[in-house]
């Protein structure tokens, strides 16, 4: 082991670059870390830090941070009452920094620096209500599907994308990454198998329903541009970045049709994932095909989902089978 000549903020790129090459991690990835280590810079430049060595950071360093993390407050803002507030991270979100200061401290172990171990950095334990799983019924996934009245081009296009998200379960950076390409023969097709590279690079088979295919169909006859981005922003050509939606532009639409549709504001492109899930698990469709078809590495990531169509299957037993009907 060695020391390091070298700040730990001159570290970052050298991290963001090993993720790339060593560890192969996809772009998204890569950004996050960086993202979420610019936290970590932001505290030390407030506490004068900048010139932090890796063999010089301790557990106390740390535990200053985690504070930070824990009472960090955005500016304020106006909310609808007109009054100012200050969110603070929440304790799944602090999680995400920590991990990827983890990370980081890993990849010191892994270049052979001298720092401070990887597992000195423990989670905290999130809020049980943030674990809450929610999703959406049916009949609410109808009503959010069909307010996009698809009377115009923009509209068009954002059906056809709510109706892509709960057909397939795709994740939101899945959805954007779809191209063209991909559907240039489905025009006599009634539905389509298409292979994406998911999450950690994993490889999976999502569907498109006939009902979702015809949706795709119809964008894909309004659509005029030269992008190979499926579904693109129609607000400005731009081909260096394909002119693709943003993440955070596909939320702001699924949050515009809930509104629309009168359904839980909780409602995010994530939810249509959640909703797909919970569904086929309704149906009766067994976990480990729920898990290969939303591309789940490791199956008790997929179980969340059982607990929600177990307690349904208590309610109706409840319902149908408690013996109030039955004579003493």
């Amino acid at each position: 082991m060695k020391k390091s000549s070298k700040t730990i903020i001159d570290h970052i790129p050298d991290f963001l670059d090993y993720c790339e090459v060593e560890k192969g991690l996809r772009d998204n990835t890569q950004k996050n870390y960086a993202r979420y280590l610019h936290k970590f810079t932001e505290w030390q430049k407030a506490k004068n830090l900048t010139s932090l060595l890796p063999h010089q950071l301790t557990s106390e360093h740390i535990w200053e941070y985690r504070l930070y993390l824990s009472r960090f407050q955005k500016p304020k803002q106006k909310g609808f009452t007109g009054l100012e507030f200050s969110p603070t991270l929440k304790k799944s979100t602090q999680n995400y920094y920590l991990i990827a200061l983890r990370a980081f401290l890993g990849y010191f172990v892994a270049k052979d620096i001298v720092s401070l171990p990887p597992d000195k950095i423990t989670l905290p334990k999130g809020d049980k209500r943030e674990k809450t799983l929610k999703f959406l019924t049916v009949e609410q996934i109808e009503k959010l599907l069909t307010s996009a009245d698809a009377t115009d081009y923009l509209s068009i296009r954002n059906r056809a994308m709510l109706e892509a998200l709960f057909s397939t379960g795709l994740r939101i950076a899945e959805l954007i990454s779809l191209n063209l390409e991909q559907f240039a023969s489905i025009k006599n097709k009634p539905d389509l198998e298409l292979g994406i590279i998911g999450k950690g690079g994993n490889p999976r088979t999502v569907y498109f329903s006939e009902r979702a295919l015809n949706w795709i169909k119809k964008w894909l006859s309004v659509r005029n541009s030269k992008s190979k981005a499926l579904f693109i922003n129609l607000q400005k050509e731009n081909t260096d970045n394909d002119n693709r939606l943003t993440p955070r532009s596909v939320e702001r639409i699924v949050k515009k049709y809930a509104v629309l549709a009168s359904i839980p504001l909780f409602t995010t492109p994530h939810t249509l994932r959640h909703s797909y899930a919970t569904d086929l698990m309704t149906q009766g469709v067994d976990i480990r095909t729920v898990q290969e078809f939303l591309g789940h590495k490791n199956i008790a990531t997929t179980q969340i989902y059982t607990h929600v169509t177990n307690k349904r299957l208590r309610d109706v037993h409840r319902q149908f089978h408690s013996g109030k009907n039955m004579k003493n």
